[in-house]
């Protein structure tokens, strides 16, 4: 039974590769677009990482100027209370100073490793846009191929001497054949239109010329 799902499974996958290898035949350019929108995704969410690590890195140095800062209240607090004799608040403050130094130390190694990534992360970014905009050309330069070499199919076509052989005349040939036609059809029109206009013009001029014998 377990054969059998197998060899099941293996012929659905090799009908499906053997589609999509079909499917990448007929339309490349279709496919090749699909892949430059999967790329731009996968940009897009190395930009948002990129924000990201930009806030931590931020917040990362606030909190460690914060820690100094206290580290060194502290360490003015301490001095103080040493001097006043104050043993309690001597001994509050230097342990407040040494915690806030203590995480100091460690968020100075957490903001040097941030910046790191970030340097990273950035150095990729700009890499992949780099990348994705190399894409971008390539893919315009196949789509000027592509209509080139379709132009020139279309071309080879219409221009096909055996083609045009088997029919009484060729495309251009009727085409032109038919603005012929037009032409004169338009040219009759018009000479027809202005005789008309011409011999009625006379007809009432020699009107005219009776009405003035006339009178």
């Amino acid at each position: 039974m377990t054969n059998l799902f197998t060899r099941i499974k293996n012929t659905v996958l090799a009908d499906l590769n053997e589609v999509l290898d079909q499917k990448e035949k007929k339309n490349p350019i279709t496919l090749l677009n699909q892949y430059l929108r999967d790329c731009e995704k996968e940009t897009e969410k190395v930009r948002k990482l990129l924000e990201r690590q930009y806030a931590l890195k931020e917040e990362f140095s606030r909190e460690y100027r914060q820690a100094e800062e206290l580290a060194a209240k502290r360490k003015r607090q301490a001095e103080i209370a040493s001097q006043a004799g104050e043993q309690d608040l001597y001994l509050f403050a230097s342990e407040e100073q040494a915690q806030y130094m203590e995480r100091a130390v460690r968020l100075k190694d957490v903001l040097n490793q941030a910046v790191q990534q970030l340097n990273e992360l950035e150095r990729k970014y700009e890499e992949m846009k780099h990348k994705l905009k190399d894409m971008h050309i390539r893919r315009m330069e196949l789509m000027g191929r592509e209509n080139m070499t379709r132009a020139q199919v279309k071309m080879n076509q219409v221009l096909d001497q055996q083609n045009v052989s088997n029919k009484s005349t060729s495309r251009f040939q009727e085409i032109e054949s038919y603005l012929d036609h037009l032409e004169n059809e338009v040219n009759s029109s018009y000479y027809r239109s202005t005789i008309d206009a011409r011999i009625a013009q006379l007809e009432k001029d020699m009107k005219k010329e009776e009405t003035h014998s006339i009178s």
